[in-house]
């Protein structure tokens, strides 16, 4: 039997907790910004739109284009610069938040730096592991993401009650030099190591990429791609918004939403690990990440008929765990549509699409729609329709997967 190296995603899943807690700092410190700006909850939503949606624009579009650079400059080389620039940009908060343009500036900065992470770490597990350990290999590093979901309240806002909001991401930065860069330099082997290939991939075409990198129904591809920016809505819709939603709606002090959040994010971790095993184990991705959307869609919506601040929480507690189903699969699913050579291309281009629409929609669309109404429920509302859109896509490309393999001849 074949030793797996686990501890490569085990060290991917740090980095990406430290990532996660750079990138999801201003949405958990909004409140506390909001504050010492003195913004209304109208304000709010006009200047978050453009302070958080700044973050997915520069993402989205710096990753489709750098991520099949980024395979051929390296993997371990792309992932260090990604985590250095972050951890710097992160730092840079300190001097420079004291401007709201120039925060909107970093928060851009921000998404350029940490544009390659991900599709690099879906490159790396793809080329280590095997098929048939795909989803689980990619929950270790996922999994980083929703510890610090779960987490960073506890970490982000005591150190801002203390330190004050600018100190605490000199705090945050510099986790990222000390703890992440020593880490990717001792564990994660260069490609000259004997496991990755090939060393230099040939460089990407577009005309290759909107073929789906070769698959051989590019179709598919673009649907998944559609079903990603649906989620990714659902996804930073709720990091975005749910910390304002909790402190200005439902009067939650700032320095006591770490527990709601805290549990809410639980949820999604307990959930991805669960549906990565039956993911794995079952071998049918697309349908249990199509119903576990549809029943996300149903408890977020049901958050409008109730104002129990504990049974909305509840609902929402419920809701991100039928959400993590799609995050369970999401790459392996991926993996499994491109020729393996195109993995971290193709995961950028994914990535990329998926955040640069979803992320700014989850940004801009519950914004504009707190501006316009004064709301916070009507923005929360807005996601349910969101999930209800990946279920919609993902049925229809588990019909369509199902429709072409019948019609392979029979051997």
């Amino acid at each position: 039997m074949v030793r797996l190296p686990w501890h490569i995603p085990a060290i991917l899943a740090v980095t990406t907790f430290i990532h996660y807690l750079d990138r999801n700092n201003l949405a958990i410190i909004l409140p506390e910004l909001a504050r010492s700006f003195g913004w209304s909850d109208r304000e709010v939503g006009q200047y978050g739109e453009w302070i958080l949606g700044a973050f997915y624009v520069s993402f989205g579009l710096t990753q489709i284009f750098l991520s099949p650079y980024a395979e051929r400059w390296g993997l371990r080389r792309s992932l260090l610069a990604s985590v250095v620039g972050f951890s710097v940009v992160t730092l840079l908060f300190y001097p420079l938040g004291k401007w709201v343009p120039a925060i909107v500036l970093l928060r851009f900065l921000l998404g350029a730096a940490e544009s390659v992470h991900m599709p690099t770490n879906s490159a790396i597990v793809s080329r280590y592991f095997p098929p048939s350990h795909w989803a689980r290999a990619n929950s270790v590093y996922v999994g980083g993401i929703l510890a610090a979901l779960m987490a960073g309240p506890w970490i982000i806002i005591p150190l801002a009650e203390r330190l004050g909001w600018r100190a605490t991401f000199l705090v945050l930065g510099s986790a990222g030099l000390l703890v992440s860069v020593p880490l990717i330099l001792r564990f994660i082997p260069s490609e000259d190591a004997g496991r990755l290939s090939p060393l230099h991939p040939p460089a990407i075409s577009w005309r290759e990429a909107l073929k789906g990198y070769g698959a051989p129904q590019p179709i598919f591809f673009w649907l998944y791609v559609t079903a990603g920016a649906a989620n990714a809505f659902c996804i930073f819709g709720m990091l975005n918004w749910l910390p304002s939603y909790l402190h200005r709606y439902h009067n939650i002090p700032f320095d006591a939403l770490s527990g709601p959040l805290f549990s809410v994010f639980l949820a999604g971790i307990v959930g991805l690990f669960g549906w990565a095993f039956l993911g794995d184990r079952m071998g049918q991705r697309l349908p249990l990440a199509a119903v576990g959307l549809f029943l996300a869609g149903i408890c977020v919506w049901l958050t409008a008929y109730t104002k129990s601040t504990s049974i909305i929480l509840g609902l929402l507690v419920l809701g991100v765990f039928f959400q993590s189903s799609y995050n369970a699969q999401e790459f392996a699913t991926l993996q499994s549509m491109v020729w393996a050579h195109r993995v971290g291309a193709a995961s950028g281009l994914y990535n990329g699409l998926t955040v640069l629409i979803g992320g700014v929609g989850g940004s801009f669309i519950p914004g504009t729609l707190i501006t316009i109404t004064g709301s916070f429920p009507m923005a929360i509302l807005s996601i349910a329709f969101g999930a209800w859109m990946v279920s919609l896509c993902l049925t229809l490309l588990w019909y369509l997967q199902t429709k072409s393999l019948s019609r392979l001849p029979r051997v």
